[in-house]
């Protein structure tokens, strides 16, 4: 029997924006409102597969490695509180559409491969606190980042003594448009 592994599909931050978002979430929240995400895990999920069997990675690769999406920007303007789920997060206020062709795209390919799909909305959003099951006093102003998305990844769940990292796997580029 194959191996399987948690995967996902996400948009990565890069270094500079993940620590500006530490350094924020550190001004602007408690230490005990939850748990915070570390600056390497910070990331938008595009898609969760789930646990994935070694044959249903590499057809989700595939079918990766030929898409032809746009690259776009957005703007992480937003902050939530979701408590059921315990998450604090920061997200757009208005998604691009290439972000949510993209997601969508990546999604139906996912359940079309076995990989089981919230039936909620997509809410892109990067999860700053875990754990925050309690009223989390939300900052009355947001940040007003930009993130240039150029490529999306393939990103691997480990939780290894205690903690979960996530991997990058393999990326592949979005299509920027070319200059006339």
């Amino acid at each position: 029997m194959s191996e399987s592994r948690r995967l996902f599909f996400a948009l990565s931050l890069p270094p500079r924006l993940q620590k500006n978002v530490i350094q924020w979430r550190a001004d602007h929240f408690e230490p005990d409102a939850g748990r915070p995400v570390v600056a390497a895990n910070l990331h938008l999920t595009l898609a969760f597969l789930g646990e994935v069997s070694q044959q249903k990675e590499t057809a989700l690769r595939e079918i990766a490695s030929r898409i032809q999406s746009p690259a776009f920007s957005l703007k992480l303007d937003d902050v939530g509180h979701w408590p059921r789920p315990g998450v604090v997060w920061l997200g757009t206020r208005r998604a691009p559409l290439p972000l949510l062709q993209l997601a969508s795209l990546l999604r139906s390919h996912a359940a079309r491969n076995g990989c089981h799909q919230s039936t909620l909305p997509f809410h892109p959003h990067v999860s700053l606190l875990r754990g925050a099951t309690r009223p989390v006093a939300l900052p009355a102003l947001t940040p007003q980042w930009q993130l240039d998305s150029t490529e999306f990844s393939l990103y691997e769940s480990r939780f290894h003594r205690g903690r979960t990292r996530y991997q990058c796997l393999q990326s592949w580029p979005l299509v920027t448009p070319s200059a006339n």
